[in-house]
């Protein structure tokens, strides 16, 4: 992932090669935790290399992206690692060591993304879920992307116990305000929604008067009729990946330079009651 860099997330990241040796040594005496449990026969599959917090190689030549979360980027090209991205991978590498390197894969609805790699929710030989586990270790953020959403709400579970604890990446909060969004990439922002509209390439949240968060119209199906009903007004947490429109072809007049599409629900949490 490419996070969008707010304040203070910057000053971790320039820390990040001092604290993550200090930060893997404390977390891996934390306890496991099943939040997710393992479905009832999973495929059995060898691992030969760890590529990062959230990606697998399988010795059968597949690449395996875990299900519903999204780790801290490594660096490449000549770009830095994000904040706890090398911690991410020698965490996975840990555990996937732990498991001999056999795990069971649980594919989602949706088999593949675009770029060929299996998706799938990950096991160890104890039945332990991986993304749970690294969620709940601050490891990487919760994600859900229709229609492979099944684990969404233990997954959620996973992720409040790093925040409650303050572990990894919720030790300096990366929640942003909405209307401090200055570059692309995922992020999890906080702001008050205003106004929405409805056309044909689905439902427009105002958020900040700054990011514009879409449900796109393929994707309306998943969200509840009454998911709108007295939105309007509210303080809401949400994620996703901000994209540039001006990197499209330009704004068009009165429009929003900052999109978030929202793929769940869950990526959507209302934090506050609806101001007057």
């Amino acid at each position: 992932m490419r996070m969008a860099n707010p304040s203070g997330f910057a000053v971790l990241l320039k820390k990040a090669p001092l604290v993550g040796a200090f930060f893997v040594g404390a977390i891996w005496h934390l306890p496991a935790l099943a939040f997710c449990p393992v479905p009832d026969q999973p495929q059995r599959v060898a691992v030969r290399q760890v590529v990062d917090g959230d990606t697998l190689r399988l010795t059968d030549g597949r690449s395996v992206r875990m299900i519903g979360i999204n780790a801290p980027e490594i660096g490449r090209k000549g770009q830095p690692s994000e904040p706890y991205a090398e911690a991410a991978r020698q965490r996975l590498q840990a555990l996937v060591k732990a498991s001999d390197g056999r795990l069971g894969l649980a594919p989602g609805v949706q088999g593949k993304d675009k770029y060929g790699r299996t998706l799938a929710h990950v096991y160890d030989r104890s039945g332990n879920n991986l993304e749970a586990q690294l969620l709940s270790e601050g490891l990487g953020f919760r994600v859900a992307v229709a229609p492979n959403v099944r684990l969404v709400g233990c997954q959620r579970a996973a992720e409040q116990v790093a925040r409650n604890q303050r572990a990894g990446l919720w030790g300096n909060s990366p929640v942003l305000r909405a209307e401090r969004v200055k570059q692309s990439g995922f992020a999890v922002l906080t702001g008050t929604v205003g106004n929405i509209e409805r056309n044909r390439g689905g439902v427009w949240l105002e958020l900040d008067r700054r990011v514009v968060l879409q449900i796109p119209a393929r994707l309306q199906p998943s969200f509840p009729a009454r998911f709108f009903d007295n939105l309007k007004g509210r303080q809401v947490e949400v994620r996703g990946w901000v994209k540039d429109r001006s990197r499209q072809g330009g704004l068009k007049p009165g429009q929003r330079r900052w999109v978030l599409p929202l793929t769940d629900p869950s990526m959507l949490e209302r934090t506050s009651s609806r101001k007057m």
